[in-house]
């Protein structure tokens, strides 16, 4: 599963992997592929670096990346406190409401939330970047388009390639205006935000929108064949996240949301802005169906629909209130009915390719008789 772009970053199989886990993003490159760590939990510098060095220990000399979260534009002088002030005081009684409903336990008396919004904002983006660059990664992703343009000056400077996701051609066509090197094309199909368009229909739109520019397919994809899929609709290589939830390697700290991920179908999941306040594909569960019901109060706009909900998300998390219990994921959930581990993963992905690449071969020669 080599492309130019593989060949560029010097890795064995066009796959890209997104990850909120070091161990899955390192067994990812390990594996051949280009494994990158997302870094929106990571509030404490310390913490990043933490988890690079060991990320660096063990991927083996193999290239990696680090996806982050960041706006284009930057608001001066706004702080998370001048955000909280913003949130409507009947919002988080419906919050407090639907959490008795449920039984969810309080928090232990001086324990935090163990999931905050505040990596994305832009000054935790710097200073993850600030940690990031002291290291060899080879990409720097942004998940809400376009970083900055001193941000992406900067990659440069260090002979760092950056991508940016588009759930369009038009925000393709503004990513390749900024400078940006690869594009994520991401379908409707995807886990977390998402557009409305979907992949097999978009991928093609995005290639010919930033040609010559290289474009990943993300949204969908799961098996080797539809990484051929990808590749034969102008991509260069996949974008794949929600892939690895349910490998051996990952760390959900939840037994109860790994056995929801593998008994899920494709049609188990709904783009809800009940997360974050934009539209994100999730598992569907009575806390999306609460924030989606017409007769509630509405979600709000992001952040400020993250900072709402942190505390709550992580009391239903820990205490793993099955009702409630939901995580990002894309329709591709309907394949992800075992656990195993991130090589053998890779073994099926290219073993489905080369089956997919043969019949299409076969195929065309027939065709030409």
């Amino acid at each position: 599963m080599q492309t130019e772009l593989s060949n560029q970053l010097g890795i064995e199989h066009a796959v890209f992997g997104f990850t909120p886990f070091p161990a899955v993003a390192a067994a990812i490159s390990r594996a051949g592929g280009f494994g990158v760590l997302g870094a929106v939990r990571y509030t404490a510098p310390d913490d990043l670096k933490r988890d690079l060095d060991w990320i660096e220990a063990h991927v083996d000399g193999r290239p990696y990346g680090l996806d982050v979260v960041m706006p284009a534009k930057k608001v001066e002088g706004v702080t998370e406190a001048d955000v909280e002030a913003m949130i409507p005081e009947d919002h988080r009684q419906f919050v407090q409401d639907t959490l008795a409903k449920y039984g969810v336990p309080e928090l232990a008396e001086g324990e935090a939330s163990g999931w905050r919004i505040t990596g994305w904002m832009e000054q935790v983006a710097r200073s993850q970047l600030d940690v990031a660059f002291d290291y060899p990664i080879r990409l720097l992703a942004n998940a809400l388009g376009s970083p900055p343009a001193d941000v992406v000056a900067r990659a440069h400077e260090q002979n760092v390639l950056v991508a940016a996701l588009a759930g369009s051609a038009r925000h393709a066509r503004k990513h390749q205006e900024a400078g940006i090197d690869i594009v994520v094309a991401q379908g409707y199909e995807a886990g977390g935000h998402t557009g409305e368009i979907a992949s097999m229909v978009l991928t093609p739109e995005v290639v010919d929108a930033v040609d010559p520019l290289p474009v990943l397919a993300a949204g969908g994809i799961g098996s080797g064949r539809q990484v051929a899929a990808a590749l034969a609709l102008g991509a260069q290589g996949v974008w794949l996240g929600s892939l690895w939830l349910t490998v051996a390697e990952a760390d959900l700290h939840s037994s109860a949301l790994t056995r929801k991920l593998l008994a899920a179908g494709s049609g188990d999941t709904v783009r809800s802005r009940a997360l974050t306040g934009k539209p994100a594909r999730q598992l569907r569960t009575e806390w999306t169906d609460a924030w989606d019901d017409p007769d509630g109060p509405g979600t709000l706009p992001m952040p400020l629909q993250g900072l709402l909900v942190a505390e709550a998300v992580s009391r239903i998390q820990k205490y793993e209130v099955d009702p409630l219990l939901g995580t990002p994921v894309g329709q591709i959930v309907g394949r992800m009915n075992e656990v195993r581990g991130v090589q053998a993963v890779f073994d099926d992905l290219t073993r489905g390719f080369e089956q997919a690449v043969d019949r299409v071969n076969r195929i065309a020669g027939r065709s030409g008789q």
